[in-house]
């Protein structure tokens, strides 16, 4: 039997039960599983002065292999996302967002089987900004107004978006490979290369010769992203692996995830050359804090995504069965998962993770 030390990180809100919750199904299946736990986001500034302490991805690098609870990032204020700094710090450069129907979760749509594959370290989120009125973005609108000639207002804050050739390079290849190894028939590159033809245009251009490499066993096409917005709502049958920088990345996997019945029940890996972290998309729901009534099942499904990245096909797969059976029944979901939401016979986060324990047996 193989082992496996695994960093846990609980995170904020209602982090710490869905996290346990996570946990305990794992544990469930009977692996040889350690965790190491370590803290994070905003419960970790009153012990470490910082929501990032060095020891959390000193123990991700050792172990390369975390799962995180949902983590608290602050509104236009405070400290940077601890999610954004831990991919950045670790350069997980694919972050993986897979959508799929659940028999049992209430949507308008069924049958959906999307794959959203997001670059995640470039683009609008390297957070190379600039603050209006300072002496910094005065200086960079003038060497702008001089380069390009054209105005910029005096009163802007400015974001700088860069695309490289290596990380558009990395993350298609990525697609493609997890395409292949998951018997997925097509890759479909998602930019706005119309109107920004120097960033978005290098990203389509670099897919295009990446995808030269997979010919006659991936098909490929392009798609511009307000198009891409409305086909998905029509007609997401016809879309397999999509491929984004990581703004448009953001928002698709929203939108995807919508389809199938909304954050709750969407899982989401973040993954790098040798280190994975394993997180639900949805956020940390303070309000909810200590309540049981968050559902686990995001938190679960990264599990899932995380037993397959570490070679447990078959746990895996038992785990995600119980998940489907649990929900397809019906009977021990927390509230959000019934057809009425004020329906008294919903469980909690503990029961529900009981319940995908039981169908694990």
């Amino acid at each position: 039997m193989n082992r496996h030390k695994i960093t846990l990180i609980p995170g904020d809100g209602t982090g710490p039960e869905l996290a346990s919750a996570a946990r305990r199904c794992v544990d469930a299946l009977g692996l040889a599983v350690e965790w190491e736990t370590v803290e994070a986001g905003e419960c970790a500034i009153e012990k470490y002065n910082t929501p990032l302490p060095p020891h959390v991805l000193e123990s991700i690098r050792k172990n390369k292999v975390a799962l995180n609870g949902p983590i608290t990032t602050p509104v236009g204020r405070g400290f940077r996302s601890v999610n954004v700094e831990l991919r950045k710090a670790l350069d997980l450069y694919a972050c993986l967002r897979p959508c799929k129907s659940y028999k049992g979760v209430r949507s308008r749509y069924s049958d959906i089987d999307l794959v959203i594959v997001r670059e995640n370290t470039e683009d609008l989120y390297a957070g190379i900004e600039f603050e209006k009125g300072t002496d910094e973005v005065k200086r960079l609108i003038k060497f702008l107004e001089d380069t390009t000639k054209k105005k910029v207002r005096p009163t802007s804050a400015i974001s700088i978006k860069p695309i490289s050739a290596e990380g558009t390079k990395r993350i298609v290849t990525f697609a493609f490979e997890y395409a292949i190894k998951n018997n997925r028939k097509k890759i479909t590159a998602v930019h706005k290369a119309n109107i920004m033809k120097y960033t978005d245009g290098l990203f389509l251009e670099v897919a295009r010769e990446v995808a030269k490499a997979y010919e006659g066993r991936i098909a490929f096409e392009d798609r511009i992203v307000d198009n891409m917005c409305m086909q998905l709502v029509q007609k997401p049958e016809d879309y397999d692996v999509l491929v984004l920088p990581n703004l448009y990345g953001d928002i698709i996997s929203d939108l995807a995830a919508g389809l199938v019945g909304g954050l709750g029940v969407a899982p989401g890996a973040n993954i790098g050359e040798g280190v994975a972290v394993f997180e639900p998309t949805h956020g940390s729901a303070p309000k909810y804090k200590g309540q049981n009534k968050a559902n686990p099942t995001a938190i679960i499904l990264s599990a899932v995504l995380m037993l397959k990245y570490i070679g447990e096909d078959k746990a895996a797969h038992k785990l995600e069965s119980a998940v489907a059976g649990v929900i397809a029944e019906g009977k021990a979901v927390t509230y959000d998962l019934k057809p009425d939401r004020n329906d008294k016979t919903a469980v909690g986060t503990i029961q529900m993770a009981d319940a995908i324990i039981e169908k694990i047996g």
